[in-house]
């Protein structure tokens, strides 16, 4: 099986973790090729480069952002993808019931299925799992500044980062069109989600499937930023959509504007403020690799085949 890992050491302590049990790897990945990224960008060149070879799979090792530019660069191809979780979240990863050790991941990737998932673009960059405007996208801004300042990675650095802007954040009020009912336009942050999750096991929609055709468009809306802490932690118990800001519709594309610049990323990664951006949905663009067990559960992240 002609394979190549594609491994991202700037993801933290995990990715080192994942290159030693990618070294002592058993036979059915006696033909990987193990490649390391150089730069921003890298990760996407080293998958493009595999997928016009022809290599039937690619593995991401790193976290979120990892997975997002190897799946950027096999778009369109019949490579498949491989996550092999080590960064700080791993939303995706966890959301198709990977597991969190990376040599328990490859084990689990050996018994793995193809199956077809959506991808969606923001302004024609994709994302694969969640995409945000506002608060979250300003705590990933902090988290990774902070990070680039030599602040240690992990859940509990966006869980420092959003404490620190929770009531200095202001909210610009938005435009969003293209939903299936309206939502309210001063948003505290508004999800894109393709998953169900950020990361890091905060569930942010819910039953939401990879390959339905839809996106889930979630806002919370803006209000006193104390109550909104207190129940922030029904996002790791699944039961967000308890708050009564809580408000979720869908779209195939949609368009969100403002007067002032909108902090967003694609997967956790932030982009560059503008006051528009266009967002749609190419469905079932991209192969994974999904655990057995997870393609078969009815009420897991596919629709039953």
């Amino acid at each position: 099986m002609n394979a190549r890992a594609i491994v991202n050491l700037q993801a933290g302590v995990a990715a080192r973790r994942a290159l030693r049990a990618l070294e002592g790897r058993g036979a059915f990945w006696s033909d990987l090729e193990i490649t390391l990224t150089r730069h921003t960008g890298h990760a996407r060149e080293l998958a493009r480069e595999a997928a016009e070879r022809g290599d039937c799979t690619v593995l991401a090792v790193g976290g979120d952002g990892t997975a997002n530019e190897v799946a950027w660069g096999i778009l369109g191809s019949e490579t498949a993808l491989g996550l092999v979780p080590a960064g700080s979240g791993n939303g995706l990863a966890r959301g198709i019931g990977l597991p969190l050790d990376p040599a328990r991941a490859l084990l689990a990737l050996e018994q793995s299925v193809v199956r077809r998932m959506d991808v969606g673009f923001v302004n024609d960059r994709p994302f694969l799992n969640v995409a945000g405007v506002g608060f979250d996208a300003a705590v990933g801004a902090a988290f990774h500044e902070r990070s680039r300042g030599g602040a240690r990675r992990g859940v509990l650095g966006y869980v420092r980062a959003g404490l620190a802007l929770a009531f200095a954040y202001r909210v610009e009020p938005l435009t969003i069109e293209g939903t299936e009912s309206p939502l309210p336009s001063r948003a505290l942050l508004l999800t894109v989600a393709n998953g169900a999750q950020y990361g890091g096991g905060a569930i942010i929609a819910p039953g939401a499937r990879l390959d339905d055709g839809r996106l889930d468009v979630i806002v919370i809306e803006d209000g006193p930023r104390l109550p909104l802490l207190f129940h922030a932690p029904r996002l790791f118990t699944g039961g967000i959509e308890a708050i009564r800001r809580y408000q979720r519709s869908t779209a195939t594309s949609l368009v969100v504007s403002a007067a002032a610049p909108l902090p967003h990323h694609r997967d956790g990664e932030p982009e560059l403020a503008c006051t528009r951006l266009e967002i749609r949905l190419e469905p079932r663009a991209l192969r994974l690799l999904v655990p057995k067990a997870t393609a078969e559960n009815p009420k897991g992240p596919f629709l039953p085949e």
